[in-house]
């Protein structure tokens, strides 16, 4: 009898630790779910569009920091030409997101890291991020998101698509 209570004693003293060991990485499990990636935008305080892919970005898992300053500064300074321009600027893992960017191909930019200055949508194509309100009736323009890359030698700034949407 002895035994059989010193088994079911450990085996119960085992179950505990296990389950306070489960515990003990809950919140560390919490953590990670709630994590969010941090995200800067710089963008005119009246655009609505903007606003609207902000919301898109902040339910995508991105906290973003806004700037209601315009982005024609930030874009110089960082160095992607005006031609691939769009209302508003994010920097997000070291990298640039310019205009009307699906949320999905930021995640994938900072997934698969290449060696690129960003990406971008120049522009403000309808049906893109932000530009998909009710008052578009659904419409949907095509557009790729550019993959931007500069040689550090000349500056030279380059692109290729990154990924197309055609409908």
């Amino acid at each position: 009898m002895q035994i059989t209570k010193n088994t079911a004693t450990r085996r119960h003293a085992l179950h505990l630790l296990a389950a306070a060991a489960g515990m003990a990485t809950l919140p560390a499990l919490a953590n990670k779910a709630t994590a969010k990636t941090a995200m800067e935008v710089w963008k005119d305080p009246n655009c609505g569009c903007c606003k609207d892919w902000i919301v898109l970005m902040e339910k995508a898992g991105f906290e973003v920091k806004v700037h209601d300053v315009g982005n024609s500064a930030v874009r110089a300074k960082l160095g992607l030409p005006q031609r691939l321009g769009s209302c508003h600027t994010a920097l997000v893992g070291g990298y640039l997101v310019e205009g009307h960017v699906p949320a999905a191909d930021v995640h994938k930019l900072l997934r698969e890291k290449p060696k690129a200055l960003g990406i971008t949508v120049p522009g403000m194509p309808i049906g893109s991020p932000g530009m998909d309100g009710p008052e578009y009736n659904g419409r949907k323009d095509p557009y790729d998101v550019l993959l931007v890359t500069k040689n550090l030698m000349n500056s030279d700034v380059s692109t290729r698509v990154f990924t197309s949407y055609r409908g």
